[in-house]
């Protein structure tokens, strides 16, 4: 076939163009399905407790993703300022991931244990009060939501046929930790009736974001 029939043939080159990029996409994506390092938890790596994965929701429901990315590339301006670059094996439980590409704020992937849990609430609220040039919006009602475990369980059901369809030696949720799911996001608080009380939408998202990169410890 002479490339003028083709550059002739607007449709015969439309259907030959999705052709070659369906082959090479192929060639591409099918592989990392049979790779234990895109398949298998890093070291250290582990589901997410109830109270994270509510937390998780809250940071994708706010749009935190527009703003800031969760994939340090491997590029030493980036491992310099973030740390250790991102590898698949941190990201087998997260369904969407997060790792982004716009960065008008840090990427957070090594974000966990940087900073106190009160210098998170505080940057919730107002972040100008911690770093003066942000330009961050002011998160204030989280502190005053209280999660109600109405969905948890039904979460935590979701994220077992999501991540077992694709880490088959990934840790799921037993029946007893999504029994006990709303249970799960209670928190010590000595001035609540019975020292507990439900966890806020704030404490949500900051044990989410506190969790995130500790793992990386252990294989970097």
């Amino acid at each position: 076939m002479s490339h003028e029939v083709v550059e002739k043939n607007v449709g015969l080159m439309a259907v030959l163009i999705i052709l070659v990029i369906s082959v090479g996409g192929l060639v591409e994506i099918v592989p990392l399905f049979f790779q234990t390092e895109t398949t298998t938890p890093a070291p250290g790596v582990q589901k997410y407790s109830a109270l994270r994965l509510e937390g998780r929701d809250v940071y994708i429901r706010e749009g935190c993703y527009n703003c800031h990315s969760q994939m340090i590339r491997p590029f030493r301006a980036e491992t310099e300022r973030y740390g250790h670059y991102s590898v698949a094996g941190e990201s087998v439980y997260d369904h969407p991931f997060q790792w982004g590409s716009k960065r008008t704020g840090p990427d957070l992937a090594r974000v966990g244990g940087r900073y106190s849990d009160e210098w998170h609430y505080v940057h919730l609220i107002n972040p100008r009060d911690v770093v003066p040039e942000s330009n961050m919006p002011s998160y204030p009602w989280l502190s005053d939501a209280v999660l109600d475990g109405a969905h948890t369980a039904s979460k935590m059901k979701a994220m077992n046929i999501a991540v077992g369809a694709t880490c088959p030696t990934c840790d799921l949720y037993s029946e007893e930790e999504i029994a006990n799911a709303k249970e799960s996001l209670m928190i010590n608080d000595p001035s609540a009736e019975g020292g507990k009380r439900m966890a806020t939408e704030a404490e949500a998202l900051v044990a989410y974001l506190q969790g995130l990169g500790l793992a990386s410890k252990e294989w970097r």
